[in-house]
């Protein structure tokens, strides 16, 4: 066992944001605004300790070994590792969630052969959120933007949004991927394009004249959504490692779902979900991907609604499952 994981685990608690912010600061300094006989410092009493993350000599990718002995390398992934391992509660939620989402993206990636390592670039999108909007209006797990959902099979409107569809944004994000792995050949630059645009990673390939996007000089949110993505799939496999520690309770669990087919237009879905035996916050929830209160449906296409099971929605009756071990601390 590392020193990191000793100092998380040896402790009652992880490290609090007051430690880190205190750890600052030199022995003799005071917080402004303090006096020395206010201060609860202890005489003698030195910060709490801030651990910089181990960086393996190597690391894996889509069935590729990276090394990290080129500085630039290794600084690069460092520099995320940090910050995910100190910004807590994205990566510790990113953690929680895909024990519900891996087990229904994972086997869409198999199917379509994408390597599982993409399962870590849902992770960096949205945090494994499924009704996460950016900024930029991407949206669902997998951020699509409307026009690259609808150019890869989606339905997008004021209605439907299938970008929140856990099942159809999956597929549609695989379809992005085989495309930008059969025009560069490698993953790591199809990952690139997903978050560049396949344009410009070709032109710069093209114009840096190397194969791979970890060679290429781009803007800095692309340079290091790469290094984010391996750091990602670092601290969910060894999450232990970088001081995240969780028991098979703080995981989200898989839900079991009654599929409900509707190809007629839907005049209130609050009533629709009253007759289902829900209601519509819960009809809402666990079908994003429905926008408004109506359907109007008129070309008669088939949707899918998930009835959540009432075991599913009780924390004391729902089946526990630990999608991946090394999740959990060992007793």
């Amino acid at each position: 066992m590392n020193f990191y994981r000793k100092s998380f685990i040896g402790s009652a608690v992880g490290l609090s944001i007051l430690a880190v912010a205190s750890s600052a600061l030199p022995l003799s300094a005071e917080p402004r605004g303090h006096s020395s006989a206010s201060s609860s410092r202890s005489v003698g009493e030195g910060p709490s300790p801030v651990v910089a993350p181990d960086v393996p000599e190597k690391v894996s990718f889509a069935g590729e070994t990276i090394s990290l002995d080129p500085v630039n390398m290794w600084e690069r992934l460092d520099r995320e590792l940090t910050a995910m391992s100190f910004t807590h509660t994205n990566t510790l939620l990113a953690i929680k969630r895909a024990n519900r989402y891996f087990p229904v993206i994972a086997p869409i990636l198999k199917k379509n052969n994408i390597p599982l390592d993409m399962v870590y670039l849902a992770a960096i999108e949205s945090t494994m959120n499924p009704k996460a909007v950016s900024g930029a209006k991407a949206g669902g797990l997998w951020q699509l933007m409307p026009a690259t959902g609808r150019e890869y099979g989606l339905e997008v409107n004021d209605n439907v949004d299938e970008r929140f569809d856990v099942e159809k944004s999956t597929e549609a994000a695989c379809r992005y991927l085989r495309n930008a792995y059969n025009k560069y050949g490698n993953w790591e630059s199809a990952a690139a394009s997903y978050n560049g645009g396949m344009g410009r990673i070709s032109n710069e390939l093209s114009a840096q004249q190397v194969d791979s996007a970890y060679d290429l000089y781009l803007a800095e949110e692309t340079m290091r959504y790469i290094f984010r993505l391996l750091a990602m799939k670092e601290i969910m496999e060894h999450p232990a490692d970088y001081g995240f520690v969780l028991t098979a309770d703080n995981l989200y669990q898989p839900l079991d779902y009654k599929i409900v087919e509707v190809s007629t237009p839907v005049e209130d879905w609050p009533t629709w979900a009253a007759a289902a035996g829900i209601d519509y916050l819960t009809l809402r929830e666990h079908n994003p991907w429905i926008r408004s209160k109506t359907l109007p449906n008129k070309t008669g296409k088939t949707y899918k609604v998930k009835v959540p099971t009432k075991e599913s929605l009780s924390r004391s009756s729902q089946k526990k499952s630990v999608y991946d071990p090394r999740w959990v601390a060992s007793k």
